[in-house]
């Protein structure tokens, strides 16, 4: 539902401090606003409005729903319908680790009814404006409906945010969202509990099917080598093993040549056949390392923290999945069984 600025700044109840733009954010705003102008991919009636954007005054009774990430945009999206105003922060392609918030994110958090962000310091600048932000919304961690897999980091353990990489995950995360939707808008509880209902189902079918698929990979390449450590759901789910990673569980770390040298060394020693970029992590150095261990990287890249573009093969969780599966399958030595991607909810 497209919405005016102008709204969303009459639902302000507090001032806006200045903060600091920076050109990834600013640029990935002005490349959304783009696909809405051309079309891109169906932008259209229920297309999320960027960060800026809310209710007219027609449908200021709707429920204001922000979401964090590309993933928690396109759950909420499919669940809520036309029944809420959904506000994405975050845009297609934009790294939840290391996003420098924007005088828009933190209008949004202000005039939000409902903010719906993953949880487990996945997005801590977000996280960090949305508790200084005075809102009186409701927020709602979905990620942390999912106990964590921890993760060692520095000598400490930590919770691994990238629950979603197993799909059955998945299916608490949108229950979360449904639940939250009702508490919002309880006359609404029937079309949520029924959109809901359909996507969690597609949701099982996903899951089934990619443990069908990785079942086809030679058991000793069944071994996973990325940019960043976001795929221990996936591989403990789906019968892999991560077998390295460039940097840990933030892209904010920077790998030393000593690292980079001991993956290199790593790839050697378990023979896999390919290893693998991602779609927010800039390739150079996970190219690199490629080159010197003498192994395919694996194209195209995985999508790791956001879903592709509108009108990519990517655009939306279960096609993010898809896809992710299919490139991990063939480049493991595996053979792939079309996945039909389903028809979202009706509205």
């Amino acid at each position: 539902m497209t919405c005016s600025l102008s709204a969303l700044e009459q639902r302000a109840s507090t001032s806006v401090q200045p903060l600091r733009f920076n050109w990834r954010s600013t640029g990935q705003i002005g490349l959304w606003g783009l696909c809405l102008l051309i079309g891109l991919g169906g932008c259209g009636g229920t297309e999320p409005n960027p960060v800026g954007e809310a209710a007219d005054s027609a449908t200021a009774e709707k429920p204001i729903v922000v979401a964090t990430s590309t993933l928690i945009t396109d759950w909420a999206q499919q669940v809520g319908g036309e029944e809420i105003e959904l506000v994405s922060i975050l845009q297609p392609g934009a790294d939840p680790h290391v996003y420098e918030p924007t005088p828009a994110d933190t209008r949004a958090f202000e005039t939000a009814d409902l903010i719906l962000y993953n949880g487990y310091n996945l997005e801590p600048g977000l996280i960090r404006l949305m508790n200084a932000a005075g809102t009186a919304a409701d927020k709602q961690a979905v990620g942390e409906a999912v106990p964590p897999l921890q993760l060692d980091k520095e000598g400490r353990q930590v919770p691994d945010p990238h629950v979603w990489g197993n799909a059955a995950n998945t299916i608490q995360m949108v229950e979360a969202i449904r639940d939250a939707l009702i508490e919002q808008s309880p006359e609404d509880r029937d079309l949520f509990t029924q959109n809901a209902d359909r996507l969690m189902a597609q949701l099982a079918d996903l899951h089934t099917w990619i443990q069908q698929q990785t079942a086809t990979i030679p058991v000793d390449q069944r071994k996973l080598v990325t940019t960043h450590d976001a795929f221990q759901y996936y591989a403990q789910a789906y019968g892999l093993s991560v077998a390295g990673t460039l940097i840990g569980i933030s892209t904010e770390e920077q790998p030393s040549a000593q690292t980079v040298q001991k993956l290199v060394e790593a790839i050697r020693g378990i023979g896999v056949p390919a290893i693998f970029a991602e779609t927010t992590i800039n390739p150079q150095l996970i190219s690199t390392v490629a080159t010197e261990a003498q192994v395919k990287l694996a194209d195209p890249p995985l999508y790791s923290d956001s879903i592709g573009a509108p009108g990519s093969n990517a655009d939306s969780y279960i096609k993010m999945m898809v896809l992710n599966t299919e490139t991990i399958v063939q480049n493991l030595g595996g053979q792939i069984t079309p996945f039909t991607v389903l028809s979202p909810p009706s509205q």
